[in-house]
């Protein structure tokens, strides 16, 4: 595979939906109605789920903000699907249209109603442009362990953000969540997202064969961990209303 560009291409979503992508009848139910309390009378006596999430906004660093997913977004889903990766390891659709997109961004928002974690825009404080995105996933959540994945568009590259995104989701998860244990998952090729995650402070811990799908193959993932035991991270994540 070619050598990664300046800033790094996509850390793996662990939670990739699994649901068929864009067509006559993907998604033909509203994401919306996954949210908590539009359950039908079946499901009356099943467990209640987990919580719903509150997806706060947060300063990375002085020129980026880490804020919800709006409808005002599409505009970063269209350039995220021209790249020619994102949508292979993400939900990013690979032929976008305003519907595809526009599901896209009610995922996020049904991953946090159903507590499946946190979706982050990232955004540049100086023209609130959107630029990436990076998720805290919780399904691991009862073992004690999160994962972290994001990607960046071209203009977004090069500038620092997905250091600063990374350090801020970091440190607020380990600090303000409590989590054990947070990990990355990304291909061996990946140097530069590897770098990243060395330098907010988690170690390459080995490498998962054949781990994730990312298009027609299977594809060997490293895994990089941070314990909340190890110290603290650089940087501290500043809730903003």
């Amino acid at each position: 595979m070619a050598a990664p560009a300046p800033d790094p291409q996509p850390a793996s979503d662990p939670v990739r939906d699994t649901s068929p992508g864009p067509g006559p009848d993907a998604d033909s139910r509203p994401d919306a109605d996954a949210r908590p309390g539009r359950g039908t009378d079946a499901d009356a006596d099943a467990p209640p789920g987990p919580d719903p999430l509150t997806v706060p906004s947060m300063s990375a660093g002085p020129d980026f903000v880490l804020r919800p997913w709006e409808m005002s977004d599409l505009p970063l889903i269209r350039e995220a699907a021209q790249d020619p990766y994102i949508p292979l390891i993400t939900t990013v659709p690979s032929r976008y249209s305003d519907r595809a997109a526009e599901k896209f961004v009610r995922r996020q928002w049904g991953r946090a109603a159903t507590g499946a974690g946190y979706p982050f825009a990232i955004v540049r404080s100086r023209d609130r442009r959107p630029v990436g995105a990076i998720g805290l996933w919780l399904r691991d959540l009862p073992e004690g362990r999160a994962s972290i994945g994001y990607w960046m568009v071209p203009y977004g590259r090069g500038q620092g953000v997905t250091r600063a995104a990374l350090r801020t989701v970091t440190g607020w998860a380990l600090r303000d969540l409590g989590i054990p244990r947070l990990q990355l998952f990304i291909e061996p090729w990946n140097a530069a997202s590897a770098r990243i995650a060395v330098d907010v402070g988690y170690r390459h811990e080995g490498l998962l064969r054949g781990w994730q799908q990312v298009g027609d193959e299977r594809r060997d993932m490293a895994v990089y961990g941070l314990l909340n035991s190890d110290g603290p991270v650089d940087g501290r994540a500043v809730a903003s209303n």
